[in-house]
C-alpha cells in the first residue's frame, strides 16, 4: 500500500472557515471598474471609500501588472488580507509557451477543463509589437484555408479571458507598469481564434478594459477586429468599440467566396461593402484593412487583383496580403512570390498599399490560419517542419515585410 502526504500548505497562512466556505474566492483579473467596486463592497468597506479604493486595486492591476495583494502598498494590510481571502490575481494556466526562429511567441492557455485558446505576439510588425488575440474557442464558420475553422466552437471567451491573453503576454515580455515609452507590444488584432462579432459584447467589454489610460492603456486607434463579415454587427462594433475594422475579404466574387468564405452564402459581398462603407469614422486617417490570403490557382490571378481594385473603389482601404500558411491536412498551397509581387504591384498602382505580410512563427504553427487549439490538436511534425524550411530555402525571393 502506498500513503502520499499532501505537504501544499506548509507555509501558507491557514483561511478562515466562516470566510472562505461561504465565498468563492475569483480572480480580480477581466473586471471593470464598477465590478471592482462592487467586489470592493462585499468586503465591507464603506461606500463612501469603495470608489477610491475601486481605482487604487484597478491601477495595481491594470497599470502594474500586480501578482500580489502584498504590493499594494497604498491599501491597508487588513483590507489586502480581505482581498486574498476572497480574490486572486490569478491570469488563466499557460498550457504550453513556444518561440519561434523569428521571435515570435504563443500561448496555449487553458481557463477551464477542455476550455483552451491560443495567442500569439508578433515582434516587429511595423516598428511595433502585435498581439492576435482569440475571442472564441473554436470557430463556427469553417472557412476552408483556416486550421481554426477545422475545431468546433466550444464557446466565446469572456471579456476577462479575452484581457488576460493581453496580461500574461505583458507577464512573459516583461512590460509592466503600463507605460507608453520602450513598449514593445503596441498593438492588439482581434486575429486568433474565433469571430469577433458572434462575441460583440464581451469583445466591446474588453476593449474598453484594454484602452483605458489608467490601466493597460491601448489606444483604441492601436485595436483591430476582423470579421469574416457578419454584416449587422458592422456598424455596431464601430459604434461601440472606436475599433479599426478589418476584413477576411480572400476572394472578388461570390461565388469564390462561398467556397472560401462559406459565411458568404448568408452576408454576400453587395451586403458586406454597403456594411464596411458605413463604418464610423471611415477615412484617410481610419482606413479598412482586407485581408487576402495568397492560394496558389485559385485567388491570385491579375483579373482577380484587378477586379479587387474595383471592389474596393472608394473606400478608404489597405490591403494587406497574407501567403498562405500550410497546415498538416490543408487543400491549398501558397501562392508563388513572383505572382503575389505582380498582383501587389497591380492593386498598389491603383492607389490602395497592398504590403505583403511576411510569413510568421509558421515553425510553431503561430500564423495566420494556423491557430487551433484542442486538448489532443494536430501538432506541427518534425517532417512538416522540415517540408517547410526546404521549402523557404529553396525561395529566390524575400517577401517584403509589412504591418
Amino acid at each position: 500500500m502506498t500513503i502520499t502526504l499532501n505537504l501544499s500548505h506548509i507555509g501558507q497562512a491557514p483561511r478562515d472557515p466562516d470566510i472562505t466556505s461561504h465565498h468563492k474566492v475569483t480572480s480580480l483579473v477581466g473586471l471593470t471598474l464598477e465590478e471592482m467596486r462592487d467586489a470592493v463592497l462585499a468586503l465591507g468597506v464603506e461606500p463612501k471609500k469603495a470608489k477610491m479604493r475601486a481605482q487604487q486595486i484597478w491601477r495595481w492591476v491594470y497599470f502594474f501588472g500586480a501578482r500580489s495583494f502584498d504590493v499594494m502598498t497604498d491599501i491597508s494590510k487588513d483590507l489586502r488580507l480581505l482581498l486574498e481571502e476572497r480574490h486572486t490575481l490569478d491570469r488563466p494556466e499557460v498550457v504550453e509557451r513556444l518561440i519561434s526562429t523569428d521571435g515570435t511567441r504563443k500561448w496555449l492557455i487553458r481557463s477551464a477543463p477542455g476550455v483552451e485558446f491560443e495567442t500569439v505576439f508578433i515582434p516587429d510588425v511595423a516598428r511595433s509589437g502585435a498581439l492576435c488575440v482569440s475571442s472564441q474557442v473554436g470557430c463556427t464558420l469553417t472557412c476552408t484555408f483556416c486550421h481554426t475553422g477545422t475545431q468546433k466552437l466550444v464557446r466565446n471567451l469572456t471579456a476577462a479571458e479575452i484581457v488576460a491573453q493581453v496580461m500574461i503576454a505583458r507577464d512573459d515580455l516583461d512590460e509592466w507598469p503600463s507605460t507608453t515609452d520602450g513598449r514593445t507590444l503596441t498593438n492588439i488584432v482581434f486575429m486568433g481564434m474565433g469571430e469577433p462579432l458572434y462575441n460583440l459584447d464581451e469583445v466591446a467589454k474588453a476593449i474598453d478594459l484594454m484602452s483605458d489610460g489608467e490601466g493597460i492603456s491601448i489606444g483604441r486607434r492601436r485595436i483591430t477586429v476582423s470579421t469574416s463579415g457578419v454584416v449587422p454587427h458592422i456598424k455596431e462594433l464601430g459604434n461601440r468599440t472606436g475599433a479599426m475594422l478589418a476584413i477576411s475579404l480572400h476572394a472578388t466574387h461570390d461565388r469564390l467566396r462561398d467556397v472560401l468564405v462559406p459565411l458568404n452564402k448568408k452576408y454576400p459581398l453587395g451586403e458586406l461593402m454597403a456594411a464596411i462603407r458605413s463604418y464610423p469614422g471611415l477615412n484617410n486617417a481610419k482606413r479598412v484593412t482586407f485581408e487576402y490570403v495568397m492560394l496558389k490557382g485559385v485567388n491570385d490571378s491579375p483579373a482577380e487583383a484587378r477586379a479587387l481594385v474595383k471592389l474596393l473603389s472608394g473606400i478608404p482601404a489597405k490591403v494587406n496580403l497574407i501567403p498562405f500558411n500550410p497546415w498538416p491536412g490543408s487543400q491549398y498551397e501558397c501562392s508563388d512570390w513572383n505572382t503575389i509581387h505582380t498582383f501587389s504591384d497591380i492593386v498598389s498602382r491603383a492607389g490602395y498599399s497592398a504590403p505583403i505580410r511576411t510569413p510568421r512563427g509558421r515553425d510553431i504553427l503561430a500564423a495566420c490560419g494556423q491557430l487551433r487549439s484542442e486538448s489532443v490538436k494536430v501538432r506541427a511534425s518534425l517532417a512538416f517542419n522540415q517540408r517547410l524550411d526546404a521549402q523557404a530555402s529553396v525561395s529566390t525571393l524575400t517577401p517584403a515585410d509589412s504591418g
